[in-house]
């Protein structure tokens, strides 16, 4: 299927040259001679790089053949990332270069999204918030809990958070994947 610029708009998924991007913005402009213009921010999802384009009026993109489906991670072993889809129980591994800085979020038997093109996993999404265990800080001090004052955390998947200093071992804190900033301390 094609799209025609009149169908442009942000997070359709398309392909040029062979690879899948997302468009990122789309601006229509329209001068007083001459073809609208669509100018558009493409990402390329195999790549992750930012392509600048501008599309006249009857100009096509081919859609990219994008799947998407949620996953369980199960595993890490070596540099190699193993999630499962619980409905055909297939298993797919991913490298660290393609989670990035994503493996933070990761704890046994989550349920991420993963992006697929031509049937090879290219993406993976974790959920938007987790929850995650404090490993190691060091100790606030008392009186502290009022200020903006952050501390380094290392929470139960390896990953370091800057929290407030009043987050103790042991304690539950929610993280948002989307910034990787902490969100709040979870009652248990």
């Amino acid at each position: 299927m094609a799209y025609k610029s009149s169908d442009f708009r942000k997070g359709l998924k398309v392909q040029i040259n062979g690879e899948p991007y997302v468009m990122t913005s789309m601006e229509f402009k329209k001068p007083g001679k001459g073809n609208a213009m669509y100018i558009c921010k493409l990402k390329n999802l195999l790549r992750g790089t930012t392509l600048d384009r501008t599309f006249k009026g009857n100009d096509t993109l081919e859609e990219a053949e994008i799947m998407e489906t949620n996953v369980k991670f199960l595993y890490k072993s070596g540099d190699t990332y193993v999630f499962m889809d619980d409905q055909t129980y297939e298993q797919y591994e991913m490298s660290a270069e393609q989670i990035g800085d994503d493996w933070k979020y990761l704890k046994d038997e989550m349920v991420c999204q993963m992006t697929f093109f031509d049937g090879n996993p290219i993406l993976m999404t974790p959920p938007n918030f987790v929850e995650l265990a404090v490993e190691y800080c060091e100790p606030g001090a008392k009186g502290d809990t009022s200020t903006n004052v952050r501390k380094p955390i290392k929470a139960e998947t390896g990953g370091e958070f800057q929290t407030p200093i009043f987050i103790n071992m042991g304690d539950v804190i929610r993280i948002d994947t989307r910034t990787g900033e902490y969100v709040e301390r979870v009652k248990s």
